[in-house]
């Protein structure tokens, strides 16, 4: 109750409910900002205060890797609603949402396994699941702003980048169990700041003078501009 009211009440005012990051111009489709690196980094502020756990060596591995999967499945069907949902009606940009969340998804679990595969020698279910749930949280920010393309960039990006902090957790000796801050908070992190890269071009500036292409006209358009208050907000 006092991290909702500290933290994301503030952000989810500031972004979504006409505070200054959004009178400034900063996006934010589906809750990156507000959610996700909200809760990686509060994340990995709690887990540098309470510590490591007491036991000398860490089993980090799933106890029972049949429910990742189910929580996996289960987690990528809500997306559906919480991505397509922000759009809150139905039409063409609930239907953009749903299907760049579903590229983004499928494309980070792929690359996640083939990483695996070739680091590890063999392909393995849980990395296949945190793969999906990276281009998730990596596309949130920005699946109802983006076409498609930019989805399967996304989840190229996702890959990369989250894969890298996860190793980088482990290097850094931070006690993050399920990754929270390496694929949730840094995957909503750099989603948010590339949506200033590769929303709609200008054409889609006006609605009303918009083509049919644009994804959702009137509302953000890839440029230096953007991308610079994606990267400070």
């Amino acid at each position: 109750a006092l991290w909702l009211i500290v933290v994301y009440a503030p952000w989810c005012h500031w972004v979504w409910g006409g505070g200054f990051l959004a009178e400034w111009g900063v996006k934010d489709f589906a809750g990156g900002i507000v959610v996700h690196v909200t809760a990686g980094f509060s994340a990995l502020a709690s887990l540098l205060l309470v510590g490591k756990r007491k036991d000398e060596e860490q089993d980090t591995a799933p106890h029972n890797v049949p429910f990742v999967a189910l929580g996996t499945a289960l987690l990528w069907f809500g997306w559906f609603g919480f991505n397509g949902g922000s759009a809150l009606a139905t039409g063409g940009v609930a239907v953009a949402a749903a299907v760049n969340s579903e590229i983004a998804a499928s494309v980070a679990l792929f690359l996640w396994l083939v990483i695996d595969w070739i680091r590890l020698g063999r392909p393995g279910l849980v990395g296949l699941c945190v793969g999906a749930i990276a281009g998730l949280a990596t596309v949130t920010p920005a699946a109802g702003f983006i076409q498609p393309w930019g989805a399967l960039v996304l989840g190229v990006v996702a890959t990369l980048f989250c894969y890298g902090c996860c190793e980088l957790r482990k290097v850094f000796g931070f006690d993050d169990a399920l990754d929270v801050w390496g694929v949730h908070g840094m995957g909503g992190f750099v989603g948010s700041i590339l949506l200033g890269a590769i929303a709609d071009g200008s054409d889609c500036a006006v609605a009303a003078d918009a083509p049919a292409s644009c994804v959702n006209p009137g509302t953000i358009t890839r440029s230096g501009e953007q991308f610079g208050k994606q990267i400070v907000a």
